[in-house]
C-alpha cells in the first residue's frame, strides 16, 4: 500500500472533512491504544476519525519502558491470563512491525532474598517461550552462577545464585505509535493532532458527536460519528467526567514510572538485565547504542497529568537500585544525562499498592454511548484495540472480522530478520556515494524501515543544496516527518519522532538551529515562529533535567 501524505499542511482540508463528514468512530487520544483502535477500525472498512489534544505519542506512550514484554512479575501475581495474552501479543507485534521492535537478550539474574526463585524463573520463562512460539534459538536457558558472571561480570557476586537468559523486544513506543497511525492513514482514518476534546454532543440521550478545538489556531467545530471511543489514557476519567454520566464505581489509579539515562560507558552491560531492588520491585537496565536506560519507578501519582516529570527522589531511587546490583560501576546524580517519566492508566483496587495493581486492561461504556478504554499494557494494544472495535462491529452488525494479526505495519514489511537486515546492508550500500555512514542508514531504518526509500530519495534530489552528508540527511529526514508523520514542530519531531531528547540529548545544541531552519522552509514559518519554536525545545530539553536544579 502506498504511504499517503500525512502531514500539518493538509490541515485546512483535513478540518473541514472532520466537521462537515460523518464518521462510524470517532476515536479520542492518539496514542498507542487510540492508534490500535483507529487502525483495527479501519482495516474493517469503518470511517474512523481521531483526534489527539497534543501530538501523538504525547503522553504514556512515549515514555515507557520501551520493551514489547509478557511481564514475567504477573506470573508471581497468578494473573495466567495476561501473561498468555501478552506472551502472544508480543510475538505478533514484532512479526508485523520488525524495524521498530527488535529482539532482545534478556538476563535475569536470581539472587538471594530475591522476589524470583529459580524454579519460578524457569516456568516462566518456559511458559514465554511456549506462548509466543519462540524460535529454538532463542528460547530461554536457566544458567548457574559461573555462566551469569561470564555473560555480566558487573554484576554483584555474593548475592548472585543462578540466571535465565531469554528474549523479549526492545522497541520505541512513539514510533510504534506512529507506525500504526500512518497504517491506519493509509486505510482511510483520519487523524489529527493539537485538537482538543472539549465537550460531547448528544441525541437522545445518545453521545453522537464532539466539540473539539484546534490548539494551534483556536478555532472551535464538532465531530459527528455513531461511536465516540475515549482512549485518553491517563485522560479517561478526565473525559468521563464530561459525559452525562460521569466516573462511576471503576475509576483509573494513576502510578508514575520513571527511567534514567546514562552514557554506555558509564554502565557497558553486555546484554540488557532484569534485576531485583532491594524492596522487592523489578527494574530494566537496557543498553542502547551510546547509552544506557534504566528503570522504572512505581508510585502513586497526584500531580498535574498533562508534566509529569522525574524528581530528585526518583532519580536517587534508580541510582541506588542500580549501584546496589552492579556496585563496581559507581553511578552518581551527574552521570545522569537525560530521564522521562510516564503515567500509567491502571484501574483503582482498594488496598493494593502501585506494584500489585494488575495491568489488565477494561472497556467502560457509559448509558450515554460513551465506550472507554483504560489499563492495559503497551504489548497487548493489539488485542484491545480488536475487543474495543468487536463491540462496535456488533451493535453496527457489521460482520467484518479483525485482520491485524498479520497486519505489516508502515514500514515493516519483513517476513524474517534475515529480509530486514538484507534491505538495510542494499540500502548502506546504495548510500556510499552520498558519503553516508552504514551507522546512519541502520539507524534511520530501524526508524522508518522500508519508508527510508522515501528519504534516500530525497538524499538523491537534495544533494546539490548542502555541503555535507549530515546536513543533507538531517534536512531529507525531517521533510519526510513533516510530510508523512504530521509533524508540526520541533518538539514533535526531536522528541516522539526520533528519541533524541532521551537517546541523543548531547546532540540538540548544536543542531537544533539547523533543524528550525530546515522545518522554517517546509512550514513556512515566520522568524518569530522559528524562535518560538526552539524555545519550546530548550524548555523541553531542560525539562528532563528539571529534577537537578
Amino acid at each position: 500500500m502506498d504511504n499517503k501524505i500525512f502531514s500539518v499542511l493538509n490541515r485546512a482540508e483535513d478540518k473541514k472533512r472532520l466537521a462537515t463528514e460523518h464518521f462510524d468512530v470517532l476515536v479520542i487520544g492518539g496514542g498507542i491504544t487510540g492508534a490500535g483502535i483507529a487502525l483495527d477500525a479501519a482495516t474493517r472498512g469503518l470511517k474512523v476519525a481521531l483526534i489527539e489534544k497534543k501530538d501523538f505519542a504525547w503522553g504514556t506512550s512515549s515514555r515507557s519502558t520501551k520493551l514489547i514484554h509478557g511481564g514475567l512479575r504477573y506470573l508471581k501475581q497468578l494473573e495466567i491470563k495476561l501473561v498468555r495474552e501478552v506472551g502472544i501479543e508480543r510475538a505478533i507485534v514484532h512479526e508485523n512491525a520488525r524495524h521498530v521492535v527488535r529482539p532482545e537478550r534478556m538476563l535475569l539474574p536470581i539472587v538471594e532474598g530475591g522476589s524470583l526463585g529459580k524454579t519460578l524463573s524457569s516456568i516462566g520463562l518456559w511458559v514465554y517461550d511456549y506462548l509466543a512460539k519462540v524460535q529454538k534459538d532463542e528460547r530461554r536457558k536457566m544458567l548457574e552462577k559461573s555462566e551469569v558472571q561470564h555473560l555480566e561480570p558487573l554484576l554483584r557476586a555474593d548475592i548472585l545464585k543462578a540466571g535465565g537468559l531469554y528474549y523479549e523486544y526492545r522497541t520505541d513506543d512513539a514510533r510504534l505509535t506512529i507506525e500504526n497511525l500512518k497504517t491506519a492513514v493509509n486505510f482511510g482514518a483520519l487523524a489529527l493532532n493539537y485538537t482538543q476534546a472539549e465537550k460531547f454532543t448528544e441525541e437522545a440521550g445518545k453521545v453522537n458527536g464532539v466539540e473539539v478545538k484546534d490548539l494551534l489556531d483556536e478555532q472551535i467545530y464538532t465531530i459527528k460519528a455513531d461511536f465516540v471511543i475515549n482512549a485518553a489514557g491517563p485522560w479517561v476519567d478526565t473525559l468521563r467526567e464530561k459525559d452525562s454520566e460521569g466516573v462511576k464505581k471503576k475509576r483509573l489509579h494513576l502510578t508514575k514510572g520513571v527511567h534514567i539515562v546514562v552514557p554506555f560507558e558509564k554502565l557497558p552491560l553486555q546484554q540488557s538485565v532484569y534485576f531485583d531492588t532491594e524492596d522487592k520491585r523489578m527494574c530494566f537496565a537496557i543498553p542502547r547504542g551510546k547509552i544506557t536506560y534504566i528503570g522504572t519507578t512505581d508510585t502513586n501519582y497526584k500531580g498535574g497529568i498533562d508534566n509529569p516529570l522525574a524528581e530528585k527522589a526518583d532519580v536517587e531511587y534508580i541510582l541506588a537500585a542500580t549501584n546496589a546490583m552492579f556496585p563496581s560501576v559507581g553511578l552518581k546524580m551527574e552521570d545522569v544525562v537525560s530521564t522521562w517519566a510516564g503515567l500509567r492508566p491502571l484501574i483503582h483496587q482498594d488496598g493494593r499498592s502501585p506494584s500489585e495493581l494488575s495491568r489488565k486492561d477494561e472497556i467502560f461504556i457509559s448509558q450515554s454511548g460513551l465506550i472507554s478504554m483504560a489499563g492495559g499494557k503497551l504489548t497487548g494494544y493489539r488485542k484491545m484495540s480488536e475487543k474495543v472495535i468487536n463491540i462496535v462491529c456488533k451493535q453496527k452488525q457489521v460482520k467484518t472480522q479483525c485482520t491485524t494479526v498479520e497486519l505489516k505495519l508502515s514500514g515493516g514489511g519483513f517476513e524474517t530478520e534475515a529480509d530486514l537486515d538484507k534491505f538495510i546492508n542494499l540500502r548502506a550500500t546504495s548510500m556510499r556515494d552520498l558519503q553516508i555512514p552504514p551507522a546512519a542508514v541502520v539507524d534511520l531504518a530501524h526508524k522508518y524501515g522500508a519508508n527510508i526509500d522515501l528519504i534516500i530519495e530525497k538524499c538523491y534530489e537534495w544533494k546539490p543544496n548542502y555541503s555535507n552528508w549530515l546536513d543533507l540527511w538531517e534536512a531529507a529526514e525531517i521533510w519526510y516527518a513533516v510530510e508523512y508523520e504530521a509533524v508540526a514542530n520541533l518538539c514533535d519531531f526531536v522528541v516522539r519522532r526520533t528519541g533524541r531528547l532521551y537517546f541523543e540529548r548531547e546532540t540538540i545544541a548544536a543542531r537544533s538551529e539547523f533543524w528550525a531552519v530546515e522545518m522554517s522552509k517546509l512550514l513556512s514559518w515566520s522568524l518569530p515562529e522559528k524562535d518560538a519554536a526552539l524555545h519550546e525545545l530548550k524548555a523541553e530539553y531542560e525539562a528532563v533535567m528539571s529534577w537537578n536544579n
